[in-house]
């Protein structure tokens, strides 16, 4: 039996081809469901697995299911596949290496729900990804695993694939349903939430890849096995896409509460040339920087004990930076990014990322003194709270936290210190 749930292709390499992965259990669950459940069971056994959403918000993906409109038809499902945060690549090695698994997960979401239609929205960039599922869905076609009258039963289910533009905004759920609508990706407001004005008005559920991909062995094995795994309120496995100043980066499947010391030395195989862990990202760019103390680096990675360091688990795109980075040049590079991916439709996030932008190239260049500092605390801290959707919030996450905690950074690059950009 493979050791790994979502990344099984390092057992099974051959696991994406239609026969293996067959042959190895698929759509054995997606067939379960259809034939001997009721979409209210499958929702159920999903609430009880404790299955959190893995994009970034760790929302319980049952009781998101649960709040679907049903007066209101057709129901869609939508698959977000825009994986742009700065850090994070696990969604694209599953949708390459394990992608049956993945669209079983789709299949099985658009039958608790009551959805016929399904769409992965996929950033412009994967249209090599795109291709490889159009392929696959046309093999489940003729395979009779995705189509018209499945199994037997009435119910029938179509996979859609759509590129997006490389729009980072475009992973706000709102913002996606806009752009698959073929409108400007743009933040929606809310309420009304998805579930109950989605894709065409109609009510719609939007999950992570890999929190579809979580499904199949949930219903295979069920909700108690999935539960064993992880932590009591952070149940099952995760992802940890590691970056940063580490030997050994990539992708890690653990179960939440591993510690973040065993994921960076024991996975990982420590810091880069023998240098001292000084701060960690586990967000990716729209993270908080946590202080790598010995407390913080003995503490679990789940959902609860995360935020008593100072930060989100999020998507756990694990960021790590070593004593060779100046958190001014470090703030700098995240902020030219939220720069260029605000998508400008709120003043805060459109002005405040383009002000903190031109601060941070000043306190790279050694031509700012420290008041440039407080000012950039000032524009960050007018940001908070005030921005349409969490795009601003994201981007001065690392902002607010940088100049707390990393204080003497600041001085030295106020001090007439340059930083290599």
């Amino acid at each position: 039996m493979s050791k790994y749930i979502l990344l099984r292709h390092r057992d099974e390499p051959q696991i994406h081809e239609l026969p293996v992965y067959l042959q190895l259990g698929g759509f054995e669950a997606f067939k379960k469901a259809v034939t001997s459940m009721q979409p209210d069971e499958v929702t159920e056994i999903v609430k009880a697995s404790g299955l959190r959403g893995r994009g970034g918000a760790g929302f319980p993906t049952g009781l998101k299911w649960s709040f679907m409109d049903k007066k209101n038809w057709p129901h869609y499902v939508v698959a977000n596949a825009d994986e742009s945060e700065p850090g994070t690549f696990k969604d694209r090695e599953i949708m390459e290496r394990n992608p049956l698994q993945f669209l079983e997960g789709v299949a099985l979401a658009c039958y608790a729900v009551g959805a016929n239609r399904a769409y992965v929205y996929l950033r412009g960039e994967f249209w090599e990804v795109a291709h490889f599922l159009d392929q696959k869905i046309a093999e489940l076609e003729v395979a009779g695993l995705l189509g018209e009258n499945l199994f037997g039963t009435q119910f029938s289910l179509r996979i859609y694939t759509h590129l997006g533009a490389g729009a980072y905004i475009c992973g706000e759920e709102t913002a996606m349903l806009e752009s698959l609508e073929g409108k400007l990706g743009q933040p929606r407001l809310r309420p009304p939430f998805p579930p109950s004005y989605g894709l065409y008005g109609k009510p719609t559920v939007v999950n992570n890849v890999e929190t579809l991909t979580n499904l199949p062995p949930i219903i295979q094995n069920g909700a108690g096995w999935y539960r064993s795994l992880g932590t009591e309120k952070s149940a099952g496995v995760k992802i940890f896409s590691l970056s940063g100043q580490v030997n050994k980066p990539g992708n890690y499947e653990l179960p939440l509460g591993t510690t973040f010391r065993e994921l960076i030395y024991e996975h990982g195989g420590g810091i880069c040339d023998g240098h001292a862990i000084k701060a960690i990202m586990p967000a990716g760019a729209s993270s908080s920087l946590i202080v790598a103390t010995e407390q913080a680096l003995d503490t679990p990675m789940d959902y609860e004990s995360v935020p008593a360091v100072g930060a989100q688990l999020g998507s756990a795109s694990m960021i790590v930076v070593d004593d060779t980075v100046n958190i001014a040049w470090l703030l700098n590079k995240t902020l030219h990014f939220f720069k260029h991916e605000s998508c400008g439709k709120c003043t805060p996030c459109r002005e405040g990322t383009y002000w903190m932008m031109h601060i941070t190239d000043r306190l790279v260049s050694g031509k700012a003194s420290y008041e440039d500092v407080v000012l950039l605390q000032s524009v960050a801290s007018q940001i908070k709270g005030k921005c349409f959707c969490a795009l601003g919030e994201f981007s001065i996450e690392a902002v607010l936290t940088g100049i707390e905690r990393f204080e003497e950074d600041f001085k030295a690059v106020t001090g007439g210190e340059k930083v290599a950009v």
